[in-house]
């Protein structure tokens, strides 16, 4: 859940500093909070990310594993990988991504998948005081049953703070689609996913903390939501 935010810090001088992979498993109360408006029940969601940098660039995956199949089964997977390249000291980095996923509709033996998605575009890295950011801007294809033709702009930004007791990372994200991913002719909505973080370091593999999923139009949903997490993580 804590979806490209390693992104941030590809080609910066902290390469060496980074955790290279950590586990997540987040309480979501969504249920508490919006009723059957947002989903039929609460549920633990489990997150695996990796970061991979190398001399020519970087990797990131993650994938989520929502427990919301008859409260108990996973339901859900959906995952996320993405690649940026150095071009010598060319300040952007070329950025390339694909998202995706596979889930099961609750009370029956019957699945779904979550329309792909595949980008291209640019990358650019930077500081703000504590804070390392990045942002791209791309060109995205929604592989819905009419291809809709879009673009997306993210911002995500990481810093650590209080000599290494607390971390604040996330994400924005904003992109286009068709309203209607089943017709010829469609208009299009803008879509808005943040996913703002803190974690308290208890020592440097466990943390614990909370995520905020803040959105607008995200999954098929007409409204605005904010729905906080209690998490744990792990990092290797």
């Amino acid at each position: 859940m804590l979806r490209k935010i390693l992104l941030s810090l590809a080609i910066t001088c902290t390469i060496a500093a980074i955790q290279a992979q950590n586990l997540q498993l987040h309480f979501d109360p969504r249920h508490t909070m919006y009723g059957d408006e947002v989903s039929s029940s609460n549920y633990l969601t489990a997150t695996f990310e990796m970061y991979k940098p190398d001399k020519w660039g970087n990797t990131f995956l993650f994938a989520d594993f929502d427990f919301n199949h008859n409260k108990k089964n996973i339901g859900l997977v959906y995952a996320e990988i993405a690649r940026e390249f150095k071009l010598g000291d060319f300040p952007l980095l070329p950025h390339i991504e694909y998202n995706g996923g596979l889930g099961l509709v609750k009370g029956t033996g019957s699945g779904f998948s979550i329309p792909s998605s595949y980008m291209a575009g640019f990358g650019y890295p930077f500081q703000l005081g504590n804070f390392y950011m990045s942002t791209y801007l791309a060109y995205k294809l929604n592989a819905f049953q009419e291809v809709s033709n879009d673009a997306q702009w993210t911002v995500t930004w990481n810093a650590t703070l209080a000599e290494g007791k607390l971390s604040l990372g996330g994400f924005f994200d904003l992109w286009s689609e068709n309203e209607d991913r089943t017709g010829v002719e469609s208009g299009k909505k803008l879509v808005m996913l943040s996913e703002p973080q803190i974690w308290y370091n208890i020592t440097p593999n466990f943390s614990l903390g909370s995520e905020v999923e803040v959105s607008y139009h995200f999954a098929g949903a007409g409204n605005f939501y904010a729905i906080p997490t209690v998490a744990t993580k792990w990092t290797f």
